[in-house]
């Protein structure tokens, strides 16, 4: 597997394009499309929270149907949440309008929104977004670029990824690109992700390669602990690699997964890493657990603890909140055998030995977290299992973000 430089349309058969709408935003892009020549098979997971934002409705529908997929769409500003019959109904004549401009069947059109949520969308500048953004499709990595750029709301940067690899020996591309940098929680899936892959595979194995692939990517991150209304990681597959059709959990299932999980959990670090008003990505790793889901639950604790994300943005190495959060995580452990330490590249420093702060030069342990990717390492001393989560920083700047996100 090799990492290259691309985005949505470094797989074959997908194009993309951006446009300004002024759906909300007056001074940028805020809406993107992504379009296959060939018809795709597609797989998507969703939000948990019980309010559900119309667009995720519109597309578990669809993609649980089966149906091909030629097109996605997704403007940034309003979220289409909270709106009722009225904003499911946009869906609807959003996925109709771009069937109308591409020429493609109606109600292949998977639709995205991401904003602020309890108002409707104005439909006449979706509109005319669509056809402006169905005249402008190309396959160029600034066509990619772009279109995640269109997505982003607080977001800092753009989000893109992608990777290739054989198969039947065939190359086979999956790109993606996301936008998530408030309202991030694991709870599947906590943003906008929308990946495109050229590979050949069924709707069922797609469908539990992106199922296995979310749970230790995008569901092992945490901003700030809010699981949005809007939650949506959807990937379609033209099958222009022209590999054979993947089918079963074989030898080419598994790569095809090890591959997409690549993608997956450099998009979600991305999302951790760009968290609002973040100044480091914080990673929590949890290593010689008892099991896989005991290191799962403790690292998460950790990484969505506010005191302990605050020590981190002060680089202060306060490694007690670290083990309260362990200890509320609702595991039961033995305190007396942690081993705590901080990482970065910047060096590494041990914290804590055997459940009592250890002998560490505070100057050490500051030019450590002094760092724009801090790693907090917890050792239970248990068992074998590990696992990692991801999260930033909480800094004044996010409360200052959020206190007047509306206006």
């Amino acid at each position: 597997m090799t990492i290259i430089d691309g985005g949505v349309t470094a797989a074959k058969g997908f194009k993309a394009a951006n446009t300004a709408a002024a759906i909300k935003y007056k001074d940028r892009d805020d809406m993107a499309m992504i379009v296959s020549e060939e018809p795709c098979v597609a797989a998507g997971t969703f939000t948990k929270n019980v309010v559900k934002a119309a667009p995720v409705i519109f597309d578990r529908e669809l993609v649980n149907s089966g149906r091909a997929v030629h097109a996605i769409v997704c403007n940034a500003g309003i979220a289409n949440a909270c709106t009722g019959e009225e904003g499911f109904s946009y869906c609807i004549q959003t996925s109709d309008a771009v069937s109308k401009a591409l020429g493609t069947v109606e109600g292949s059109t998977l639709v995205a929104s991401t904003g602020v949520i309890g108002f409707q969308l104005p439909m006449d500048r979706i509109k005319s977004g669509i056809d402006a953004l169905s005249k402008n499709l190309s396959d160029t990595r600034e066509a990619a670029n772009k279109a995640a750029r269109a997505i982003m709301t607080t977001d800092t940067k753009p989000k893109e990824v992608a990777v290739q690899f054989e198969l039947d020996g065939r190359t086979v591309t999956i790109g993606g690109m996301c936008k998530g940098s408030g309202m991030i929680h694991p709870n599947m899936c906590t943003m906008l992700s929308f990946i495109t892959t050229d590979a050949k595979i069924s709707h069922d194995m797609l469908q539990k390669a992106l199922s296995a692939t979310v749970e230790d990517s995008y569901n092992m991150i945490s901003v700030d602990g809010d699981t949005s209304t809007n939650d949506t990681c959807v990937i379609i597959a033209n099958g222009l690699a022209d590999n054979e059709e993947i089918v079963s959990q074989d030898a080419s299932y598994d790569t095809f997964v090890e591959a997409l999980m690549e993608v997956n959990t450099t998009l979600a670090k991305m999302m951790a890493g760009d968290g609002e008003g973040a100044t480091c990505l914080f990673e929590v790793k949890v290593v010689n657990a008892a099991s896989v889901e005991e290191a799962k639950i403790l690292s998460k604790s950790v990484v969505t603890s506010s005191l302990t994300k605050a020590a981190i943005y002060g680089h202060d190495a306060n490694s007690g909140r670290i083990l309260c959060a362990l200890g509320y995580a609702g595991i039961e452990f033995d305190p007396t055998r942690i081993d705590i330490y901080f990482e970065s590249a910047n060096g590494k420093v041990q914290v804590i030995k055997d459940g009592m702060y250890a002998e560490y030069s505070e100057d050490e342990a500051t030019k450590v977290l002094t760092s724009d990717a801090v790693t907090a390492i917890c050792d239970m001393h248990r068992g074998e299992a590990s696992a990692t989560a991801w999260g930033c920083d909480l800094t004044h700047e996010y409360v200052s973000i959020n206190a007047d996100y509306r206006s």
